[in-house]
């Protein structure tokens, strides 16, 4: 195979360049492709004299020849600048964690004395509809255990579909399940557990979300720049917060001081009036680092185990 088939073949054609997953890159080297082609094929004629290194001639030095004879220091400086801009169109590295990609985390719930109280769980995987989220709480005390399970669904534009609460405080269970109509700005809870639980229809606000999704909500707009808006959320009855965002701030993790962008939650509703902190990792899921919630004994301390 002659030097001008090999180079055509590196090139490529313009359907392999159209697959580069940056569309401003995969633009660019669209339309460089033309002007490419031409400077190939009229460049390699006759390189086959000084393309290979000699006896006794480095790689490097048979390159420096080929420079100065067939292409000459101006056309070496063209093909510098086109090898530069065709590795600037290769696909950029994958962003890992959500929105990015599906996503599992684990956080250990720590009373104010440190001591393990249990774990929480947070997930996140694509599904047809968009989104689908769960989350769970396992802790507790001598005489006294919390098996918390929550899951949604949500529209790619993080819109609540569905959320489902099962509930386990020691010997009381709670099963509802609360679907939304966002065409009809309804919502839809039934209760399962207890049997006779009942039934409720109420009103929803435009793009309405449950407490499980607005988490995922908050830290998609953290991750674009912005706070999230003040709005009610759904976590069975409906709950205002407000997001106030006070700034960089140190913490450990791992034995090490990370910075972390510090969010205070305020949430009131029928049982809480309370404000919740929040430290999110400066990567570009936004991941949450720790979590600090008041309690009448002091302040549990949720934290991402690593």
């Amino acid at each position: 195979m002659n030097n001008l088939s090999m180079a055509q073949e590196k090139l490529g054609s313009r359907q392999q360049l159209a697959r580069i997953s940056d569309p401003l890159a995969a633009h660019v080297a669209q339309a460089l492709m033309p002007a490419v082609s031409r400077f190939v094929s009229t460049r390699f004629r006759g390189l086959d004299a000084v393309s290979k290194a000699g006896v006794g001639m480095s790689a490097d030095a048979a390159g420096r020849g080929a420079c100065a004879t067939s292409w000459g220091p101006r056309s070496c400086r063209h093909w510098t600048v086109l090898l530069v801009v065709l590795f600037a169109c290769r696909p950029a590295a994958a962003q890992t964690g959500f929105p990015f990609q599906d996503e599992s985390l684990r956080y250990s719930v720590n009373w104010p004395s440190g001591l393990s109280l249990g774990e929480a769980t947070f997930s996140a995987h694509h599904v047809s509809t968009g989104w689908g989220f769960e989350a769970s709480l396992d802790a507790g005390i001598p005489g006294f255990s919390i098996s918390d399970k929550f899951g949604a669904s949500a529209t790619t534009d993080l819109c609540s579909l569905e959320f489902v609460r099962n509930i386990g405080h020691g010997a009381k269970k709670t099963r509802e399940r609360t679907t939304f109509d966002q065409r009809n700005a309804t919502a839809h809870r039934v209760t399962v557990l207890p049997a006779d639980g009942g039934i409720t229809d109420f009103d929803i606000p435009p793009c309405a979300r449950d407490a499980l999704t607005f988490v995922y909500f908050m830290r998609r707009e953290m991750g674009q720049g912005r706070v999230a808006p003040a709005q009610k959320l759904f976590f069975g009855a409906g709950y205002s917060v407000s997001l106030l965002y006070t700034g960089a701030v140190n913490i450990p993790v791992a034995g090490k001081q990370v910075v972390t962008d510090h969010l205070v939650a305020s949430l009131k509703g029928p049982k809480a009036d309370s404000s919740i902190e929040i430290f999110f990792a400066r990567d570009a899921a936004r991941t949450p680092l720790l979590i600090k919630i008041p309690v009448s004994v002091g302040t549990l301390s949720v934290e991402l185990v690593r």
